[in-house]
């Protein structure tokens, strides 16, 4: 492990190197958050409620899986694959002594822990500064459940954007499927509305998908809402997990031999 502990590191000091990069994660981070606060604020005019939630937790909402989702930065996993693939480099992930999925998940646990303690600044800047009377969970049982899911979530879709490169194996590209990828990561990670205002019938159905697990129940969790749901999202992403990885290895075995590393 400490191998991988090193590569997390070297990626941890190369994000010192685009410092830009801090600066537009925190802009986004705080657009979302100031999205929310003036569509919610026209939409509660007049309302206490509005589904399950108060004007003061939608926001609290909106804060938290803002931070959550800024810190799911694993979309360059798939492009890089695509590209290394394409142009023939792909071949030094095959010959260095890591396992190549491990290499790209110490990776992005090297660029989380670099972005963590900004996100959580600009969180923290704009519950101040619109004074939100921030709603947290009181059970630190569900708080833990929460950040095992949130993280559980993490590995998840790094697994899934590493699958979706190595398909660059055996299609010329793979545009069709990062965009089938985004737009469900889209709607049903609740980045944009909360899964709480749909129908049942609806949220239902996204609860057999992992990417309500990713984003949307760990921040309805850590808002203190959807408690029953704690430890059955966490074996439902752990089966998700597994069943990703079992695709993963049939894939590599299939491709990997036929790789010749000279690019497309």
């Amino acid at each position: 492990m400490r191998k991988y502990w090193e590569i997390a590191k070297t990626y941890t000091k190369t994000q010192l190197v685009w410092r830009a990069d801090v600066i537009f994660n925190m802009i986004f981070t705080i657009s979302k958050i100031l999205f929310a606060y003036l569509l919610w604020g026209i939409i509660f005019q007049g309302k206490e409620m509005v589904g399950a939630f108060t004007f003061h937790g939608m926001l609290s909402y909106y804060i938290v899986s803002s931070f959550l989702s800024q810190l799911e930065m694993s979309d360059g996993i798939s492009g890089e694959i695509h590209a290394r693939i394409r142009n023939g480099t792909f071949s030094k992930y095959m010959v260095i002594p890591v396992r190549i999925e491990l290499y790209f998940m110490a990776m992005e646990l090297g660029v989380v822990l670099f972005y963590l303690a900004f996100d959580f600044i600009a969180a923290v800047v704009w519950i101040f500064v619109f004074r939100i009377q921030f709603v947290f969970a009181a059970e630190g049982v569900v708080i833990v459940c929460a950040v095992v899911m949130a993280v559980l979530g993490m590995v998840f879709m790094v697994q899934l954007n590493y699958l979706l490169g190595l398909l660059t194996l055996k299609y010329q590209g793979i545009g069709t499927f990062l965009m089938i990828k985004n737009n469900l990561v889209s709607l049903i990670t609740g980045s944009i509305i909360p899964l709480a205002l749909f129908p049942e019938s609806v949220v239902s159905v996204m609860r057999m998908l992992p990417f309500y697990y990713v984003t949307y129940l760990p921040s309805m969790l850590l808002t203190g809402m959807c408690g029953d749901e704690a430890m059955e999202g966490i074996a439902i992403i752990c089966c998700w997990c597994a069943a990703i990885q079992i695709v993963i290895w049939v894939t590599q075995r299939k491709y990997f031999k036929t790789y010749d590393g000279v690019g497309i």
